[in-house]
């Protein structure tokens, strides 16, 4: 079983206005096989979180700990947190012009794992993960979220997601800009790599619909930069019953 603990953790970023503190304390720990969904209102600190995990530079952590398996994650380069096992499915999944999608996953595969995939079998796993996926087989030679859709966008990240069999996940909002069928195809990837990969997953979204399909067994509130509440799946049953307001009230007092 793998572990990956966030410990009192604070995050900053420079602003025209000066630094500004984000993430002011986040403690959560993720054990392989369990689902994590943090919800909570704009600007309270979930994406930052999210970027601070795969090692975006623009976030510098001034306090704190991100252990994977008791290996230190902050001294790891994006690229080694990917080897170590950590994948980000990206709320704006970036076009890469000139890069095919075909020659992309086999060069991520490749780095991930140390040594190539053997090509007949891969071409094969990717055929049959893009199909499941309700991909266009023609998208293999199109260039990276070249001119995607933005579900089409979310379905390329899943199908990374299932590829690359990372042992934690964080899903940046991945139902942002989908309509009930894609959400529904997106969802059953998640699951069949959560089952099949046993693999821990940090789901992030504003809202329940997901959870519809993505079964959480742990949700979190985040409120002004700190976990403000955390239980089981009934805690996203309130909010989406009465929404952020009690929570809200709670850190306005304690300011």
């Amino acid at each position: 079983m793998s572990t990956l603990e966030i410990k009192d953790l604070h995050v900053s970023i420079e602003t025209d206005q000066g630094t500004k503190d984000i993430l002011k304390g986040v403690s959560l720990t993720i054990n392989s096989g369990e689902i994590h969904a943090i919800m909570g209102p704009n600007g309270s600190g979930k994406s930052t979180l999210a970027s601070t995990i795969a090692g975006h530079p623009r976030y510098e952590v001034t306090k704190g700990e991100i252990l994977l398996d008791g290996e230190d994650v902050l001294e790891m380069g994006p690229d080694e947190r990917a080897q170590a096992g950590l994948f980000l499915a990206m709320q704006y999944p970036v076009e890469v012009p000139g890069v095919t999608m075909t020659n992309f996953l086999r060069t991520a595969k490749t780095a991930i794992d140390g040594e190539a995939p053997k090509l007949r079998t891969w071409t094969k796993e990717v055929k049959q993960a893009m199909e499941t996926l309700r991909i266009d087989a023609d998208f293999a030679n199109r260039n990276v979220n070249e001119g995607f859709s933005g579900g089409e966008k979310k379905r390329v990240e899943i199908l990374q997601l299932e590829l690359f069999k990372p042992k934690f996940a964080v899903l940046d909002e991945t139902d942002s800009g989908l309509d009930i069928d894609a959400l529904r195809v997106v969802s059953e990837g998640v699951n069949r790599a959560h089952q099949e990969n046993n693999m821990g997953t940090l789901l992030i979204t504003h809202y329940t619909r997901i959870l519809n399909y993505i079964k959480p067994s742990f949700v979190h509130v985040f409120v002004d930069g700190k976990v403000a509440e955390q239980g089981g799946p009934e805690l996203a049953d309130e909010l989406e019953a009465n929404g952020y307001d009690r929570f809200l009230a709670s850190a306005a007092a304690s300011v």
